[in-house]
């Protein structure tokens, strides 16, 4: 399973005088996400049903999945000792439940399954990226510095797989964008919120956009333009545009510029 374990984490040296606890927070509900993994494994081989060879790799994905939610659960519970996981993962999947024996995908075709599950990784690769570079905690930064490793890695997992459905099930290049733009558009649904509403201990009503807006808040702020270029890049390798051409190039500098203006959106919201 992958090439680090929990143990390989120097928790030694973590440093309390470097804890930012917005972000603090921001490690719980990704805990919550992460540990969360084991059903999306599941569905993923009940949508794959008969590829032997994907299931188990997609089995071994879930098992780093949790993998990085123990080590981010470890890191929160070290920064905040009265965090209790248990409780608040129970409270998380009571209202996200996944359906884990689906007959075919809910993309429509394999293919788009796994142009979705691309884009997934490339959300959390830039993600862990991100926070890595945002944050001078030296053990935050390991952990960070190993998930984003996985997570790239992941992506190249379910790209290379991709390709092998896309030959088979003759998906085309109108069909991925239309699959990648709306997995994107869907980086707002409750899952991230909800996991934000649950780590930060909220006992009022669960208001969906006012929870995604204060999520967005704290994690826009900390990504770079490499982040999102890298990011950018992938998506559209994803989709069949390469990003050094000129329509990807034209692509990067519109992604950045609009990921600029939302960002300053936020801010605006959060004065």
């Amino acid at each position: 399973m992958g090439n680090w374990k929990l143990n390989d984490i120097r928790w030694d040296d973590f440093d309390r005088s470097l804890l930012d606890p917005e972000i603090v927070t921001v490690v719980k509900a990704a805990s919550m996400v992460e540990y969360h993994s084991k059903d999306y494994a599941e569905y993923l081989c009940s949508v794959f049903a008969g590829d032997t060879e994907f299931c188990n790799a997609a089995v071994e994905w879930g098992q780093e999945e949790i993998q990085h939610g123990k080590a981010l659960r470890q890191y929160a519970e070290l920064a905040d000792p009265n965090f209790d996981f248990d409780s608040t993962f129970d409270r998380f999947v009571s209202n996200h439940d996944i359906q884990t024996d689906a007959n075919e995908s809910i993309r429509g075709s394999r293919c788009s399954e796994l142009v979705a599950r691309c884009i997934v990784e490339v959300g959390t690769s830039a993600y862990y990226s991100a926070l890595r570079d945002s944050t001078s905690e030296p053990v935050l930064r390991q952990i960070c510095k190993n998930i984003a490793a996985d997570e790239f890695r992941h992506y190249k997992l379910f790209y290379s797989t991709m390709k092998k459905y896309q030959k088979s099930e003759k998906v085309g290049f109108i069909s991925r964008l239309i699959t990648a733009t709306s997995r994107l558009a869907e980086a707002q649904d409750d899952e991230l919120g909800y996991a934000y509403y649950c780590a930060s201990g909220s006992t009022g009503p669960y208001v969906r956009s006012e929870n995604i807006n204060a999520y967005a808040k704290r994690v826009f702020p900390l990504y770079r333009y490499e982040h999102v270029k890298r990011g950018l890049g992938m998506t559209m390798k994803a989709v069949g545009v390469k990003p050094q051409s000129h329509v990807g190039k034209v692509v990067t500098f519109v992604g950045w510029s609009a990921f600029q203006r939302y960002a300053r959106h936020l801010e605006k919201k959060a004065a």
